[in-house]
């Protein structure tokens, strides 16, 4: 131990302690030692035993640590407790610091040998308990570590006396556990906020003999009591519970635990109200504990003893022990029996108080920030615009069909492909169809022979039958000829293939009229918005506004509403109204179907409106449809 830890061994003389026995009354020592009631009285006997044990001891000393300030004061003195000892501090001192028994010799006068010191520190339960300190007369170096090697066996005696106290303390406190532990957990087991304060009352005034035992809790900014043990009805407004009141908010106002009479070694507190209970109702004794729900105090239990038994230390530190552990839970079973409404209302006033009270700087700051933003979107006014999602149609778009039933032959072109007016498309077969021509023409050629010889023969109804069939003949020859010019299926104008991909079905049939391919202008597009249907009144033709599409997040492009169709839209559980708009510049960069989103600007606003809009409607419909 340091040098300052011995400040109370040095400061002037030694404390009076019990007189050594004398030297005849060794069984009066034992006797002694065996029925020591403390310390100080069981190192005295010891100390004279072991003095008694060892021969030449001029005097002896004992140092024990003190639980108040962890200094080393005396505790023993031989052979008389009046004989000033402190020449024997440097040699405890060294003792304590190195932990560790040793002897030293003392300086003699003149030539004659000087005797010696021998000292041991006692340790027990982790740490030094003390230590003993023997002034030996002169004598030879073996007696010298004879009456070491006893201060090293008897030194046992003190570390047992320590080590039975701490087991001691530590029974008592494992009881006091065990008492905190029960009586919380009798609270613990009920639903209700009334049945689990009166359960920790009851099992408080059993379990530590009280009188009467009273909790009480805020309940707003009002402490109410609202459990008295044994107590199944009581009337609050008797001067009794007033005075039990009083004491509690005495107690909570100094957040310090108030007993009357106080208890010794506590922190002074002011106790006026306690002893106005006291005195006007004559139980004796009472003390009050706060009940702390997180960092603010929730509430207090006062506890009342009789006279004959007032309150010690121990029993105000169960007090407090269950106070520390009932106080949050019950706080949250008063919480949880509450109406939604007085739930509210707590949690409004806590939250006030906090604001308009000390610290809680960050919440003081947000309320400023609240306030500032609420006072901006209240004044303060901006451009109202309706976002809905958007699509690129091309403003024509033309289909490229079979011109008949056939087979295609060859498809250059497919969906993406940029074209030319003209380009083609696709071809069909025409093997059959000029096959055929060839026949209709030869019947066309044998026909008009046979026109000549009627009209040689001068046959009138023969020259009408022919001219039918050769004008029948003729006509299926155009027909033919008209279906090998539709053979090549061209673009009708420059743009791009929407749709349409037959590489993968050279060779494979075609009805007539069936669609090959469609084909869009790049230079005229039709904006489509899909405007909810909450948002539609607010859209009007005329309006301008702005596109993002997915393709170029980066570049918003301009767009002039055109038209607002009436017909809806029901998909994924929304109603949306089609609104076409047309851009107002051509950009090379576009292309049919790409998506994105559109705002359409309607005007200037509230900020507060813009953004609480779609609520406050909301609320209006809820409300109409419930409302008789």
């Amino acid at each position: 131990m340091p040098p300052s830890a011995l400040g109370a061994a040095k400061a002037g003389g030694l404390a009076p302690v019990a007189r050594a026995p004398e030297a005849g009354q060794e069984s009066a020592l034992w006797a002694g030692l065996a029925g020591a009631g403390d310390a100080q009285v069981f190192a005295q006997s010891w100390l004279a035993i072991q003095c008694r044990m060892i021969p030449a001891v001029i005097g002896g000393l004992v140092l024990l640590r003190t639980e108040r300030d962890a200094s080393y004061a005396p505790a023993a003195v031989w052979p008389d407790v009046r004989r000033d000892m402190r020449y024997l501090t440097p040699v405890a001192q060294r003792a304590l610091a190195e932990r560790r028994g040793f002897a030293a010799p003392k300086p003699g006068e003149g030539e004659a040998p000087g005797g010696h010191f021998v000292a041991y520190p006692v340790e027990a339960v982790g740490m030094l308990q003390g230590v003993v300190v023997l002034d030996l007369a002169p004598r030879p170096e073996h007696d010298v570590q004879a009456a070491l090697r006893q201060l090293h066996w008897g030194a046992a005696g003190l570390a047992l006396l320590f080590t039975r106290d701490a087991v001691a303390k530590m029974n008592a406190r494992r009881e006091r556990l065990q008492t905190v532990l029960e009586v919380v957990a009798a609270g613990a087991v009920q639903e209700r906020f009334t049945a689990a304060a009166m359960a920790i009352a009851n099992e408080l005034a059993t379990r530590l003999r009280c009188d009467r035992v009273s909790i009480g809790l805020f309940h707003g900014r009002r402490l109410r009591i609202d459990a008295v043990s044994h107590s199944a009805q009581f009337k609050e407004r008797t001067n009794l519970m007033r005075a039990v009141a009083a004491a509690m908010e005495e107690s909570i106002d100094q957040s310090l635990t108030v007993a009357f009479p106080p208890v010794g070694g506590g922190t002074p507190a002011v106790s006026r109200a306690h002893e106005t209970l006291m005195e006007g109702h004559g139980t004796g004794a009472c003390v009050t504990v706060p009940l702390m729900a997180g960092s603010r105090v929730s509430g207090a239990i006062t506890l009342e003893r009789p006279a004959q038994r007032p309150f010690d230390s121990e029993t105000v530190e169960i007090c407090e022990a269950v106070a520390g552990l009932a106080g949050p839970m019950l706080d949250v079973h008063r919480r949880e029996d509450q109406w939604l409404v007085g739930r509210a209302v707590e949690k409004s006033g806590e939250t006030l108080r906090k604001l308009f009270g000390p610290r809680h700087a960050g919440l003081k700051l947000g309320a400023i920030l609240l306030a500032a933003l609420l006072a901006f979107m209240s004044l303060g006014k901006g451009t109202f615009r309706v976002s809905a999602s958007t699509l690129l149609e091309p403003l024509v778009q033309q289909a490229s069909v079979a011109p008949f039933d056939g087979y295609i032959r060859e498809a250059p072109a497919r969906a993406g492909d940029i074209v030319k007016a003209g380009t083609v498309l696709a071809r069909l077969d025409d093997r059959e169809l000029r096959l055929e021509r060839l026949k209709w023409m030869s019947q066309e050629e044998e026909f008009a022979k046979q026109f000549r010889q009627a009209m040689a023969d001068r046959n009138p109804a023969q020259v009408q039958i022919v001219t039918a069939q050769l004008e029948q003949a003729r006509a299926q020859a155009a027909r033919v000829n008209d279906q090998l010019q539709r053979t090549t299926v061209a673009a009708p104008f420059d743009g791009i293939v929407v749709s349409g991909d037959l590489t993968q079905q050279l060779g494979a049939p075609v009805e007539k009229g069936k669609v090959l391919f469609e084909v869009a202008p790049l230079a005229s597009f039709r904006v489509v918005i899909k405007v909810d249907e909450r948002d539609v009144a607010y859209v009007q033709a005329g309006q301008r506004g702005a596109l993002l599409l997915s393709a170029f997040p980066h570049d918003p492009i301009e767009f002039t509403v055109t038209q607002v169709t009436p017909v809806s839209d029901p998909k994924d559980g929304r109603n949306t109204f089609r609104v076409e708009a047309e851009l107002a510049a051509a950009e090379p960069r576009l292309r049919p179907g790409m998506q994105g989103v559109g705002k359409v600007e309607i005007g200037e606003a509230r900020y507060i409106w813009i953004w609480s809009r779609e609520i406050a409607d909301w609320l209006r419909l809820a409300a109409w449809k419930w409302l008789p």
